[in-house]
């Protein structure tokens, strides 16, 4: 049985598409997931670690006054990251995360295993939200997971 991140990558091949990922609260694991596939070279083209917020304004493509008006953890902030890393990367598609892996960081508003995903492809960009109910270890992989996920099902539904 294949994993999630090789039929992500076969699906990329057969496609003749190429992946970007902007991670913030996964902290490059997705990253990780997807260079343990063999021939993964043929289709991504690199990550940029977004943690603080003035590396998802420099280099991701956030605007400041979007982060100060929604906070890092948005969907509107996720979006900007996944658009940004898309040019920046000069990728097809490109994923974005940000979240609040856990036990600190959290609000009323929101809650430790907060994730917000991003996907842009030259179509569009949208946004999931997620909540995870983990540690911080679990819930960095269910985000990772979910990412995964969402682009295989995002893959298949492309013509």
């Amino acid at each position: 049985m294949k994993s999630m991140e090789q039929e992500v990558g076969d699906l990329l091949n057969r496609k003749g598409l190429t992946l970007g990922l902007v991670e913030s609260a996964t902290g490059g694991l997705i990253s990780h997931l997807i260079t343990n596939v063999p021939g993964s070279s043929g289709y991504y083209k690199g990550s940029i670690t977004a943690y603080g917020n003035q590396v998802k304004i420099n280099l991701a493509g956030a605007m400041e006054e979007t982060i100060r008006k929604y906070g890092a953890v948005s969907p509107q902030v996720v979006e900007e990251m996944a658009d940004g890393g898309r040019r920046a990367l000069d990728a097809d598609i490109c994923l974005a995360n940000s979240g609040i892996a856990g036990p600190g960081g959290a609000t009323q508003a929101k809650p430790a295993g907060l994730f917000y995903l991003g996907l842009s492809h030259r179509v569009g960009t949208s946004s999931r939200k997620h909540s995870f109910q983990g540690n911080r270890q679990q819930n960095k992989q269910a985000a990772a997971e979910a990412a995964l996920s969402w682009l295989r099902e995002y893959l298949l539904g492309l013509d």
